[in-house]
């Protein structure tokens, strides 16, 4: 219940969020002066108008799957809360897996998203819902390569075990370990706003025809429960790149967990303090849920400054460049723990200078694969750098 009621909650948060941020970027005046202090009596109107409108079912739609896609949906994303680690010990389900569990959860989320624009029996839906799936699955490959570069580096699947290997300043955090995880947490918070279906990358929503994508036919409370998922998907992508690469829940600026130390503290290394334990983790839980927020605003940041790509342009990206490039820093990182691990610098010797001639090769590589032009496919008209000619000059130069 804690947890359904975080999630919840935070998407209401995001929704007014999310208004600022536009506001802000795109000097829009709404949202910065309508709707009380602070314009949070427009989220709470919105939210009531949403529960009080009509929900409507078309008649060409399959009702068993048009009802089910939106609670399918919202739950493949409160799947992925339960493993998330909030604090020291204070998590729905401590798992052995817990980072492939919450990326199968999130990954289930497709499924309503297929399943809503089928059911809906509408052409655009069914559009949408087919380029949203192919979008998200393609983008979960370099998604999960790049995670398996920091299993790599914590040599555990466990949330809590990866987050207390990073206890101390910032330093410590498996995100300046080496530069192969720093470009790791980079593509993936890149495929994590694909598959949270942010743009740039909203191309299930095709405003040209005025229609949303897959949840074309929804009003009311179960088009809310899709936004409710899409938002709640983008607080866990930042607190799984969080936790493993920006500390999770560790400040990076004490020397010690807090929740440790206190506990110590209030009471003894044989018999630690409850309260001390919990005031500890209060901060923990703070600074987690600080470093989720973060993320998601950058996630809005992105959307409100960077224009749409083109259908082609996105599948050229993930299969193109961050496909490769996570397969590199996949093959670089496991190099550099064979031959460098944990050790300091002074004790590295050669294998230092082998690592480090690596890491040059691998981006001047990545330098000329971003440099090359991308090629026209046969058919396709608006890549090439001439523009096409026209049927009169064709029939001339024949």
């Amino acid at each position: 219940n804690v947890l359904m009621g975080f999630m919840l909650v935070s998407a209401i948060f995001f929704v007014w969020l999310e208004r600022k941020v536009s506001g802000r970027i795109q000097d829009r005046l709404g949202p910065t002066r309508v709707g009380g202090k602070f314009g949070w009596l427009q989220t709470i109107a919105d939210g009531i108008k949403l529960l009080c409108k009509e929900d409507t079912i078309p008649a060409a739609a399959d009702q068993f799957l048009f009802r089910l896609a939106p609670y399918l949906a919202l739950a493949g994303t409160f799947a992925a809360f339960l493993a998330l680690p909030f604090g020291n010990g204070l998590v729905g389900r401590e798992l052995g897996i817990a980072v492939f569990f919450i990326l199968a959860a999130l990954s289930s989320e497709v499924f309503g998203v297929i399943m809503a624009g089928y059911g809906s029996g509408s052409k655009w839906a069914l559009f949408g819902g087919i380029r949203e799936s192919a979008q998200v699955v393609s983008y979960e490959v370099p998604r999960s390569l790049c995670v398996i570069v920091g299993i790599i580096v914590a040599g555990s699947l466990n949330l809590m075990e990866v987050i207390r290997q990073q206890e101390g300043f910032f330093w410590q955090w498996h995100l300046f370990h080496d530069p192969f995880n720093f470009a790791a947490c980079c593509v993936f918070f890149i495929c994590g706003m694909s598959s949270c279906k942010r743009a740039p990358f909203d191309l299930a929503e095709a405003e040209s025809e005025l229609v949303a994508g897959f949840h074309t036919e929804y009003s009311g409370f179960r088009w809310l429960l899709f936004f409710m998922a899409e938002y709640g998907s983008m607080f866990a992508i930042s607190a799984i790149a969080a936790s493993l690469w920006l500390g999770g829940w560790h400040s990076g600026l004490l020397p010690v967990d807090p929740s440790v130390w206190l506990a110590v503290q209030m009471g003894s290394a044989d018999d630690p303090s409850w309260v001390g334990w919990l005031l500890g983790n209060a901060l923990n839980v703070t600074v987690f849920i600080l470093k989720g927020w973060v993320g998601v605003f950058i996630m809005m940041w992105v959307r409100w400054t960077l224009p749409r790509l083109r259908i082609v342009q996105v599948m050229m990206t993930c299969l193109k460049y961050l496909t490769p490039i996570s397969c590199f820093l996949l093959l670089a990182v496991s190099v550099w723990e064979l031959t460098l691990g944990r050790q300091p610098i002074v004790a590295m010797s050669w294998r230092y200078g082998v690592a480090a001639l690596l890491a040059v090769v691998i981006v001047l590589w990545l330098a000329k694969l971003w440099r090359t032009p991308s090629q026209a496919p046969p058919g396709v008209t608006g890549w090439a750098r001439t523009p096409p000619k026209m049927p009169g000059e064709l029939v001339g130069a024949r």
